[in-house]
């Protein structure tokens, strides 16, 4: 350290005045001592004030000048380091050395540069202040058709810097895409896939860029998708496969890459992958497994990549898909009910699923999940069953098939993600399914369990959902057992809420079923519909000019069915209905305005 200690008083006693054969041992000196312990070394060098000699070296070109980038590059490995070498002004001359066609010259600088960015908020600023991305951009633009070592070496340096300036920043992230590095990086990797360590700079750069919006478009305009799919099928490894799948998974948020990597054969390698790790207890296929079956699912979130691998049914890719739903891994279990919930997203395909068995494959598979089930799995078969339900020609084949029973079963569970889709696959059942309705209705566990969820405050999306439930109960069956199971287990006051939502489809569902109830059963409901103060809800809805036409319409016509309660009845004369009503005899909407009128003879009469 002492030899150091010299070396560095000789180069801040002479500078830049420094004989071009002393100034090389000097550097070779330091290069040395960095080489044996880097942070004492760095250290001594920051201390000595040394650095700002460096930037006035660099400003003068010579022969020496690759060893002060190198010099550098080492020190600034080290964090405490960086924010100096950009005070010291070493930033500005080594971008411009950026420009020299020295090889070695180039290499040193982009490690220095690269290393100065790395972390370093004060580093990525002054490189973005003196231009340096630009004309790296411009570098590999211009070489990446080479395949010399020395070019790949320097192209993976380049990466490298790249990847350390724009890391974790969306503004610099968006200037590279700005300036067009992103064809260039996926030409690079066609060029260069054999070189392993400039493929791997390469994808981490992808990575680090694919997680910005505005990245998908230009990588959807390349032929990224098939270059990674043909890099992915060269891979032994799990950790190289890892790094292509960190790629993989943000692309494949976009519709038009996941159709180009579903045309580049990438389904084909996840199934490869599935059959080979699912026996597997090792970690690494473990997690590969999860990697490759989560991917495979979000693929098919796109409705032209899940159309080509569903191909009518008799895709073999859907074949594969359903041979999961048996299996005894939960991991696949859960990719193929979500698979299954992902192909159901038109008409068509759940007709065709609902016509080739597959309710019976998921009511096998929620069996496996009643007690103590893995929720996650539950969620998604639940899922499945709720899109399939949907096709009016699918219900009464499901209820048929026994689907109520199976979801009843999972009454019980305190998982609010369970409890939603539960909901909601009960609720596209029983559409226009009168019995199936009445039987549901007059299921006094069920009522009373949807009475409570009514409640769920603090899980909007569950609330929501009982109370259309409840709503649509009655709607469905014009049952009058179901109406006297719900005023018996409370559930009135959940629908006169229901009906103040901020949401119409949600009022009109409840006004509707509130009419029913006021039509077939008033007096049992009386009470009830007193106490959750139903009158004073309706003033208000038709007192209020932002009531869509429906909601006024619906609440008109339940008003004329209450005044056949003497209690109700006394709440309307009070509220002067009069006023409002007869306001809306000239509303826009001419079913509203007839509505009105009816209304407004029905309340001066009974007045």
């Amino acid at each position: 350290m002492d030899n150091l200690s010299d070396t560095l008083e000789k180069l801040k006693l002479s500078g830049s005045d420094c004989a071009s054969d002393k100034l090389d041992g000097c550097l070779d000196c330091l290069l040395q001592a960095l080489g044996q312990n880097n942070v004492e070394s760095s250290d001594k060098i920051l201390q000595s004030g040394i650095l700002q000699v460096f930037a006035s070296l660099l400003s003068s070109q010579s022969s020496c000048t690759a060893k002060i980038a190198h010099i550098i590059a080492e020190i600034a490995k080290n964090e405490q380091l960086r924010i100096p070498c950009v005070d010291a002004g070493l930033i500005p001359p080594l971008v411009q050395l950026l420009n020299c066609k020295d090889q070695e010259v180039l290499l040193q600088t982009g490690r220095a540069l690269g290393n100065i960015c790395y972390d370093s908020h004060e580093g990525r600023r002054a490189v973005d202040q003196a231009g340096g991305a630009q004309i790296v951009v411009d570098h590999l633009r211009s070489i990446y058709t080479l395949t010399d070592p020395e070019n790949e070496k320097l192209m993976t340096v380049f990466c490298g810097m790249l990847m350390n300036y724009s890391n974790e920043n969306d503004s610099l992230q968006a200037q590279l895409i700005n300036m067009g590095v992103i064809p260039t990086l996926v030409k690079l990797l066609g060029v260069h896939s054999q070189n392993t360590p400039l493929t791997e700079m390469c994808l981490v750069a992808f990575g680090n860029l694919a997680e910005l919006e505005s990245s998908k478009e230009q990588f959807a305009s390349t032929n990224v998708a098939e270059e990674l799919v043909k890099l992915f099928k060269k891979q032994t490894e799990h950790e190289k496969k890892e790094m292509i799948f960190e790629v993989l998974a943000p692309l494949a948020e976009n519709d038009a890459i996941k159709l180009q990597l579903v045309e580049a054969g990438l389904v084909e390698c996840l199934l490869d992958i599935v059959h080979l790790t699912v026996s597997s207890e090792k970690d690494d296929d473990i997690a590969e497994l999860k990697t490759a079956s989560d991917l495979m699912v979000l693929l098919l979130l796109g409705d032209e990549s899940m159309q080509k691998l569903f191909e009518g049914g008799k895709g073999s890719v859907f074949q594969r898909v359903l041979s999961w739903l048996p299996s005894h891994n939960h991991q696949l279990q859960l990719a193929g009910a979500l698979a299954i919930a992902n192909f159901a997203r038109n008409d068509g395909n759940c007709i065709h699923m609902v016509d080739n068995g597959i309710v019976q494959k998921l009511i096998d598979l929620l069996d496996r999940h009643v007690e103590d089930g893995n929720v996650t799995v539950q969620h998604a078969a639940l899922s499945a069953l709720r899109n399939l339900a949907i096709p009016v020609v699918n219900k009464a084949k499901m209820l048929s098939a026994g689907v109520a029973e199976e979801v009843l079963k999972f009454l019980k569970s305190e998982m609010p993600p369970v409890q939603f889709k539960l909901l909601g696959t009960l609720r596209m059942l029983i559409d226009a399914q009168a019995e199936a309705a009445e039987q549901l209705g007059k299921n006094t566990k069920l009522v009373e369990r949807l009475v409570e969820w009514c409640e769920a405050k603090d899980h909007a999306g569950v609330m929501g959902e009982s109370n259309r439930l409840l709503s649509a109960l009655i709607r469905h069956s014009k049952s009058k057992d179901v109406i006297r199971t719900i005023v018996a287990s409370g559930g009135i006051k959940h629908l006169v809420t229901m009906a103040t939502s901020e949401h119409v489809i949600m009022q009109n569902e409840a006004l509707v079923a509130l009419g029913l109830i006021a039509a077939l059963e008033l007096q049992s409901a009386e009470c009830e519909l007193e106490s959750a103060k139903l009158v004073q809800v309706l003033h208000r809805l038709l007192s209020d000019e932002r009531s869509a036409p429906e909601i006024k319409y619906n609440s008109m016509v339940l008003i004329c069915a209450v005044m056949g309660s003497e209690p109700l009845h006394k709440e309307v004369q009070s509220l002067a209905f009069l006023d409002v009503v007869s306001k809306l005899r000239s509303h826009e909407n001419k079913t509203v305005a007839q509505q009105a009128s009816l209304t407004e003879q029905k309340l001066t009469v009974q007045s």
